[in-house]
Formats: C-alpha cells, sequence, structure tokens
C-alpha cells in the first residue's frame, strides 16, 4: 500500500512564487504547518517532475504541507452511509426526485419521486451539480452554473509518487493509487454541460500537461476517464440555507470542494433543520446575499489568502 505523504503544490514563474509565498503566509497565521520549498526540495518530494533547465514548464519552488493526504472516496462514503443506516436513517437508491408538493400555506409538504409520494415538513437539496435541476422543478432559480471536471485513471504500475503534486502552470494535480495507477485531472470545462463524458480537447490537454511535466509517464496507458458534474456558484462560494420554498433548504455551490466539505457543511445544515435557524457559521452563506449584495468573493478558493 503507498504512503502518501501531504502535497506539493508547485510554482514555475514569478507570479506562482509571489502567491505562494501569500498562501504559506495565511495558512501560517492559521495555524497550518507548510513549508516553502526551492527547486531542489521540489525534486527531492517529487523526483518524476521534470525540474530540469530544459523543462517545458520550470520548476522555481513551491510548498508542502506535510500531514495533508488523500482519502478512498467511496470508502468514506460507504462509511458515511453505514454510520447513517445504524441511526436510522432511510437509504433509498435508484429514486429520483420528480417535484415537490406544497401545502396550503405554500410550504413543503411532501417530495414526489420515480417510487412514489414521500410526505414530510422540511427537505433539503445536496445533490452538488444538479442542485439547478432540483430547484428548478421546486419553482426557484438558483446562482448556480454546472460544469463538467475530468478524471483520469492509469494502468497500475509500481510505487512511483507519494505525494498529491498540484501544478500551478497547467493546474494539473497526479497521484498514485493504492491499486498502483496514476490518479490526475486539471480544470474545469470551459462551457456549461451535464455531459459526464467530458470533451476530447480539454482531456488531451491535461493528458498532454502530464506527459510534458511527466516524462516518465508518457507512454503509460490509461485505463479510464470520466467527468463529474461541479456547482459553481457566482461568488465561488457555496449556498447554505433555506430556499424560497418553506421548509426546502439548501447545501450546494460547493464547486469542486464538496468531497472535503462534507463534515462541515453537514453538521451545518443539520442544525438549521434541526432548530429552524442557520449556524452562525452559515448564516453569510444564505441565498438572499444575493438579494442584499452581501457576496463571499472566495474566488479560487485553494488559489488565494483568506
Amino acid at each position: 500500500m503507498l504512503s502518501q505523504r501531504g502535497f506539493v503544490i508547485v510554482g514555475h514563474t514569478r507570479h506562482d512564487m509571489e502567491m505562494i509565498a501569500r498562501l504559506t503566509g495565511a495558512m501560517r497565521l492559521l495555524g497550518v504547518d507548510v513549508t516553502e520549498l526551492d527547486r531542489d526540495g521540489v525534486e527531492a518530494r517529487v523526483p518524476a517532475l521534470d525540474c530540469s533547465p530544459r523543462a517545458r514548464y520550470p520548476v522555481l519552488g513551491g510548498f508542502t504541507q506535510g500531514r495533508a493526504g488523500t482519502a478512498r472516496h467511496d470508502a468514506v462514503v460507504w462509511g458515511y452511509a453505514r454510520a447513517a443506516d445504524a441511526l436510522g436513517v432511510d437509504i433509498i437508491q435508484n429514486c429520483e426526485v420528480t417535484g415537490f408538493e406544497k401545502g396550503a400555506t405554500g410550504r413543503l409538504q411532501a417530495v414526489e419521486t420515480s417510487l412514489g409520494r414521500i410526505a414530510c415538513d422540511k427537505g433539503a437539496i445536496v445533490v452538488a451539480g444538479h442542485s439547478s435541476v432540483l430547484a428548478e422543478k421546486a419553482g426557484f432559480r438558483l446562482p448556480i452554473t454546472s460544469y463538467a471536471l475530468q478524471a483520469f485513471v492509469t494502468e497500475p504500475v509500481k510505487p512511483v509518487l507519494d505525494t498529491v503534486c498540484l501544478s500551478l502552470a497547467t493546474g494539473v494535480y497526479i497521484s498514485q493509487s493504492d491499486k498502483g495507477g496514476l490518479v490526475f485531472g486539471g480544470g474545469l470545462e470551459l462551457y456549461p454541460s451535464y455531459a459526464q463524458r467530458g470533451n476530447l480537447p480539454v482531456g488531451a490537454q491535461v493528458v498532454g500537461a502530464v506527459a510534458e511535466q511527466y516524462p516518465a509517464f508518457g507512454r503509460i496507458r490509461l485505463l479510464r476517464q470520466w467527468a463529474g458534474i461541479v456547482d459553481v456558484v457566482r461568488d465561488s462560494s457555496p449556498i447554505i440555507g433555506e430556499s424560497p420554498l418553506p421548509g426546502l433548504h439548501l447545501n450546494c455551490g460547493w464547486g469542486t470542494e464538496g468531497f472535503k466539505a462534507i463534515p462541515a457543511s453537514g453538521v451545518l445544515l443539520a442544525h438549521h433543520l434541526a432548530t429552524d435557524r442557520p449556524h452562525p457559521v452559515a448564516e453569510p452563506f444564505g441565498l438572499e446575499r444575493f438579494e442584499t449584495g452581501a457576496l463571499i468573493d472566495e474566488a479560487a478558493g485553494a488559489g488565494i489568502s483568506h
């Protein structure tokens, strides 16, 4: 089994290095133990990365956070599912939501599904990239745009990469799974889409960047490729709170951060459902901010100091 030792962010230009300095400074102020790296430091941590003077994307430096790592997403999902089941939660698979039923007061009173009607006085839309689809069924629009985000897995190879590495020049991230496959991806597609096959030019760009930056990986064969749908909000921040349909709540707009946000966002949503009041942490993230103008500018939250 591979040991994933944190992550490494790699800078290739003076602008990248200025961003890295801001990021590491902000994280240290928050108590995060990050370490800045020069070119030799990056090469020592990621030997497969082309750090030579002739590299297509010259490496100037980077930073690392040793306590970071990866989690096997399917194992995490099944862990949550088993814990919820043990607490008495009914998990119904292959059950499509077809509509929402309002009572005489205009409040949610039932969810209509492909398997029948489910009566309720409270509900929540927590469906990531398809949040806008369900919002439309409930009779309102969300300030969300859905994009496809591609990922790739190669055939298994011997251990060669023991960290997650992200290039600021290409946006490509790469790591190696327990089974030996290289897992990598890049930026979002350039247009809104629900197509989970992704776009060929973007795929070619990502694969080409991996081959350029990691020459030894150029002849490894791809095993599979897919695209997931992410929901991006206009101010790049999530929406947590009640929707225009009373009784129906929202937890959406996490973009590419949804998997990592599950524990915190779940607690915040549960607090609102249980108390009928937003949690103090979640209060600024309500949908009403788009009416008041009190937006939260977290654009590219992983790439700015905040």
